[in-house]
């Protein structure tokens, strides 16, 4: 038999078909008999309703401390310093004795002028009976109108000398008790600025021994700005420190979390500075502890009107280049993009002034799973703590 060989196909067309069904069988599926996987569920996400609840405003301010009194402890009588008695830095109560300058001189001062006053009341006692038995003497001729005179005189002279006598006494005493330097009023005292042995009191100026502040309680000035202040007087229907109401303030330190000091305010400087278009203003806080210094760096918030608002969790809340907004699952568990309108921050609880009408699911955890347009798996968190007011 003779066979005849079809050489019309070339051999590189032959090997093109040959690659061309081996990429076909590899995307053959493994196993005819088998299923397609199933899709993933949904994404798990944690939802929660905005809480309503009353909410005040406040205004954000800043300022700083001041001690309520200040003293500077002075000698006021010249001598020796003789004692301190305090520490440096101390706590120390009204009347506390702090420092003694040394009295034997106005010791002696005061028995000297105590000493002229008992002579003068006896010369004047003296000058009065003589003065009344020459006046008895004189209807019976028994004595002259001139020694009636005389002894009228002796007996006006001893009254005015002891006058005298009795106002240097007073000044004696009074010098006597300043060499005792008491405390004004409670305080804490500062570091003492004369030592024991030094003379004080002597120069043309009063010698400062030591300065002494009032620090419970204690002050807290700040300024508000001619806007702020238009919406505090709607609130307070006048000016705070001026009516007789005492508006609240609430003061927090550089290390303190919030406002933990409460106080109310108890000044308002009679004119807003045409510079800085500000008023000052005064706070009073009690400070028992004494912890609150003078010259701290103070937050300082004063409330305003009281209102009913949304409050969602802050870190529900997210930002982009549209604003504030957050993620609601609606009724077909399709994640959305919500706009809304923040407030301040109460506790952990963010304030929504717009966008929201109370019965949204907020998505509240796993926000990287919850896409916009996307179908999520809500599940209920438990109803939040309403925000601090």
């Amino acid at each position: 038999m003779i066979v005849f060989r079809d050489r019309t196909v070339s051999e590189p067309v032959r090997g093109f078909t040959a690659v061309a069904i081996f990429v076909a069988l590899l995307f053959l599926p493994a196993g005819c008999g088998k299923k397609t996987q199933p899709p993933p569920p949904p994404p798990k996400v944690t939802v929660s309703q905005p809480v309503r609840s009353e909410v005040t405003d406040y205004l954000e301010l800043t300022g700083n401390t001041q001690a309520i009194n200040t003293v500077q402890l002075v000698a006021r009588v010249a001598g020796y310093l003789d004692k301190v008695f305090f520490q440096d830095g101390q706590m120390v109560k009204k009347g506390q004795l702090l420092f003694l300058i040394q009295q034997d001189t106005y010791i002696a001062g005061l028995q000297q002028a105590e000493g002229q006053v008992s002579a003068l009341k006896a010369q004047l006692e003296y000058g009065q009976s003589q003065l009344d038995r020459y006046v008895n003497l004189l209807p019976e001729k028994a004595s002259a109108q001139s020694d009636v005179d005389n002894w009228r005189y002796q007996r006006d002279s001893a009254k005015a000398n002891l006058k005298a006598a009795e106002a240097s006494r007073n000044l004696a005493k009074l010098n006597l008790g300043y060499t005792e330097i008491t405390a004004p009023f409670d305080g804490r005292i500062d570091r003492r600025q004369q030592d024991p042995g030094n003379l004080v009191g002597s120069g043309p100026n009063n010698t400062v021994l030591a300065q002494l502040i009032q620090i419970d309680p204690i002050y807290v000035y700040f300024t508000i700005s001619d806007a702020d202040l238009a919406r505090l007087l709607r609130s307070a229907h006048g000016i705070p420190g001026v009516t007789a109401a005492k508006w609240p303030v609430f003061v927090g330190l550089v290390t303190e979390e919030g406002n933990p000091h409460q106080g109310h305010i108890d000044f308002a400087a009679t004119g807003v500075t045409t510079t800085t278009g500000t008023l000052l203003m005064r706070g009073i806080l009690s400070n028992p502890s004494g912890k609150v210094l003078p010259g701290l760096y103070a937050r300082v918030r004063v409330p305003l009107e009281s209102r009913m608002a949304m409050l969602v969790p802050a870190t529900a809340v997210g930002n982009d280049q549209q604003g504030s907004y957050v993620l609601v699952v609606n009724p077909q568990d399709i994640v959305e993009r919500r706009s809304v309108k923040t407030g301040s921050l109460r506790g952990t609880m963010r304030v929504v002034d717009e966008g929201l009408a109370g019965n949204e699911r907020i998505v509240v955890s796993a926000l990287l799973k919850a896409h916009p347009g996307n179908r999520v798996t809500p599940e209920r968190e438990n109803a939040p703590t309403k925000g601090n007011r």
